[in-house]
């Protein structure tokens, strides 16, 4: 592979039209065209007209022609292409009309919240950044995945982890879901910190060198996910379901921790186990 940059217009332009055309034209209540359709999706003159802009405006956005448009516009074309909450924020990002902090990402965690993580004992815990980098964890999470504390600093990002580390990226039960969503949030995150260039590092070299880092960024799905079920396959005690929540800080908006628990008593006796030892 060669290397490659990313483009904020560039992802702008391409985001309008895989959203255009994955749209179903028989949901919307448009005229009858003369002509057959030849490409999936809706046309750029409907979107157009269901956004209330003009043609041209369009399709020099979708050519990455140096338009900004107005936060106004952008929020007729999430309407006009029907974006779940997520997409819609996204778009916002790209297009540079949502207010932003200056601060520097955390690469530390505050001694409150890491007093916190510890506390959460005998539940798995740990906080990362908006890059994933991890920046407390305790013994739960540390045995239920890896001794954090043993790595690396560069290696100490749950996305890295998850793809490449030898015994971490067989644990996950549905591996490319993990990763998929993983992928989701990683692309908000990139919108929303266009300044981070660690962040657009670690993109850009996954993209570069991991095969299905790179398949699944180009499907520019866009979702943050605040909780849900992950299913952990450990060689030496079983199979592990837990429950999981992510909770933001109000102070440090950019950090998330995340919290876990067993999702039944089979995984709980296997999570016991797992931190006796």
């Amino acid at each position: 592979m060669t290397t490659r940059t990313i483009d904020p217009a560039q992802e702008l332009a391409a985001f309008l039209r895989t959203r255009r055309e994955r749209l179903d034209p028989r949901d919307f209540d448009l005229p009858p065209r003369g002509r057959s359709r030849r490409t999936p999706g809706l046309r750029r003159e409907e979107v157009a007209e269901l956004a209330g802009v003009s043609v041209d405006y369009v399709v020099r956005l979708e050519q990455a022609r140096g338009l900004r448009p107005s936060a106004e516009v952008v929020e007729a074309l999430a309407g006009a292409l029907r974006l779940a909450p997520d997409e819609r924020a996204y778009l916002f990002d790209l297009a540079h009309q949502r207010p932003r902090t200056a601060d520097r990402p955390a690469t530390a965690a505050a001694p409150p919240l890491a007093r916190l993580v510890a506390d959460l004992s005998p539940l798995p815990a740990m906080l990362m950044n908006h890059r994933f980098d991890i920046l407390a964890w305790n013994s739960e999470m540390a045995a239920l995945l890896v001794d954090f504390g043993t790595l690396p600093p560069s290696q100490r990002n749950a996305m890295w982890l998850c793809l490449l580390h030898p015994e971490v990226s067989r644990f996950h039960d549905d591996r490319e879901h993990v990763v998929r969503q993983g992928i989701a949030y990683l692309r908000a995150a990139w919108a929303a910190h266009p300044e981070d260039a660690e962040l657009t590092g670690l993109i850009t070299g996954l993209t570069t060198h991991h095969e299905e880092f790179a398949r699944l960024w180009a499907e520019r799905d866009v979702k943050v996910s605040g909780r849900g079920l992950k299913v952990v396959r450990r060689p030496d005690v079983g199979v592990i379901a837990l429950d999981f929540e992510v909770l933001v800080p109000v102070q440090d908006p950019d950090q998330r921790l995340m919290i876990c628990r067993a999702a039944d008593e089979v995984s709980q006796s296997a999570l016991d186990r797992l931190c006796a030892r």
